[in-house]
C-alpha cells in the first residue's frame, strides 16, 4: 500500500515525500526499514524516528523543523505525515497495511446445525459448533472449538476466537471481537432463598444479551444474559481479559473495562467511563458518563457515582470510591495520627 493511499483513507497532511512510497507494515523506530511506518508523539521521538531507516513517519504538526536529507536522486529519503493524533493514525494504518489472512469456508470437522445461515466469506474452524437456526454475517470468522448456540445472531466481520462460547439468546453486532475462552450469555447469579429451610432456588434466567457494533471482549471474560430482560454492551466498548459483567447490566458506549473488574447485576455504566483493574461494583449501582474509577476502587450496592462538581479527568479511588486527592489527604491524616499515637505510648 502506498503512503498516498493511507493519507487518502486516514487524512493527515503529507508534508514531505512522495505519495508513491510503498509501505508493508508498522514497526518501532529501532527496527524499522524502508518498508515500515513509524510514529512519534513528542519532539524527542520525532527526531529519533526521522533519523531512522523507516520509509515514513507520522507525527504531530510542528514537532520537527529539520527534515531528513534527500537521496542522491533528489527525492526525500522518507515520507512525513502530520496529524493531531499520530498514535491513532498509526494504529489505523497498521490494520490497513496488514489485513488478516485466513481460510474461507467450513472445516470438515466443524458441525453446522439445521437451518443455520452462513453469510458470504465466512470461516468456521476445526471442531467449531454452530447451533440450529444460528446466523453468521458475511466475513465473520469462528475459531477452532468455539460454540455458537441455537439461534445466536452474529453480525458481519466479527472474530470469534478459539473455544469462545455464545449461549442461546445472544446477539452480536458487526465487527465484534470475542477472544479465546470468553463466555457470553450464561445464566446470571440470581437465586431466591427459602427463609424456612435456607435452600436456594434459581430465579428465572431467560433474558437476552446484546453486544453492539465494534465491541471487543477479552480472553476468559464472562457476560451474563438478563434474568427476565436484557444485558447490553454498548457500541465501541472494550473489555479486557478476566472481566465479569452480571445479568441485567447496561454498559454504555466507548466504555473501558480493565482486567479483573467485576460488575454485579443490574448496574449501569455511562458512555465513556473508564473502569480500571480489579474494580468491584455492587448490584444496582450506577456509574455516570465519563467517570474514571482507579484500580481496586469499590462502589457499594445501590450507589450512584458521577463527575458532578468535579474537574474533567478526576480519578475516583478507594472504597467507597471518591476523588483520589481526597483519599490521599485522608491517608496522610491517618498516618500523622498513627505517628502521634506511637510517640505518646
Amino acid at each position: 500500500m502506498t503512503l498516498g493511499e493511507l493519507v487518502d483513507v486516514l487524512g493527515g497532511n503529507l508534508v514531505q515525500g512522495s505519495p508513491e512510497i510503498t509501505l508493508a507494515g508498522v514497526e518501532t523506530s529501532e527496527k524499522a526499514d524502508s518498508l515500515d511506518l513509524v510514529f512519534a508523539e513528542d519532539a524527542a521521538s520525532a527526531a529519533k524516528a526521522l533519523a531512522g531507516a523507516a520509509g515514513a513517519v507520522v507525527l504531530k504538526p510542528g514537532y520537527s523543523e529539520t527534515w531528513p536529507p534527500s537521496q542522491s536522486n533528489g527525492r526525500p529519503s522518507k515520507g512525513v505525515v502530520e496529524t493531531d493524533q499520530p498514535r491513532l493514525w498509526f494504529a489505523r494504518a497498521a490494520k490497513l497495511l496488514k489485513p488478516p489472512s485466513y481460510p474461507i469456508g467450513v472445516h470438515p470437522t466443524a458441525w453446522i446445525g439445521t437451518l443455520a445461515e452462513l453469510g458470504e466469506h465466512v470461516s468456521i474452524g476445526p471442531g467449531a459448533i454452530i447451533g440450529e437456526k444460528a446466523s453468521i454475517g458475511a466475513g465473520t470468522r469462528i475459531g477452532a472449538g468455539a460454540v455458537v448456540g441455537r439461534g445466536v445472531h452474529i453480525g458481519e466481520a466479527c472474530r470469534i476466537l478459539p473455544r469462545a462460547v455464545l449461549y442461546s439468546g445472544t446477539t452480536l453486532g458487526d465487527r465484534v471481537v470475542v477472544h479465546a475462552g470468553a463466555v457470553l450469555g450464561a445464566d446470571g447469579f440470581g437465586y431466591v432463598r427459602d427463609s424456612t429451610t435456607g435452600a436456594y432456588t434459581q430465579f428465572p434466567q431467560q433474558g437476552t444479551l446484546v453486544i453492539e457494533d465494534d465491541v471487543e471482549i477479552g480472553a476468559n471474560s464472562t457476560i451474563d444474559r438478563g434474568a427476565l430482560k436484557q444485558t447490553r454492551i454498548g457500541r465501541g466498548t472494550k473489555i479486557d481479559n478476566l472481566v465479569h459483567v452480571g445479568h441485567n447490566c447496561d454498559i454504555g458506549e466507548d466504555v473501558i473495562l480493565v482486567a479483573l473488574t467485576g460488575i454485579s447485576g443490574s448496574c449501569t455504566v455511562g458512555n465513556g467511563a473508564v473502569i480500571a483493574g480489579q474494580v468491584g461494583i455492587g448490584d444496582h449501582a450506577h456509574i455516570g458518563p465519563g467517570v474514571i474509577l482507579g484500580g481496586q476502587a469499590g462502589v457499594l450496592s445501590g450507589k450512584t457515582v458521577t463527575n458532578e462538581g468535579l474537574k474533567p479527568g478526576t480519578v475516583l479511588w478507594g472504597t467507597p470510591a471518591r476523588p483520589l486527592k481526597q483519599v490521599l489527604r485522608e491517608i496522610a491524616v491517618l498516618a500523622r495520627l498513627a505517628k502521634k499515637q506511637g510517640r505518646s505510648e
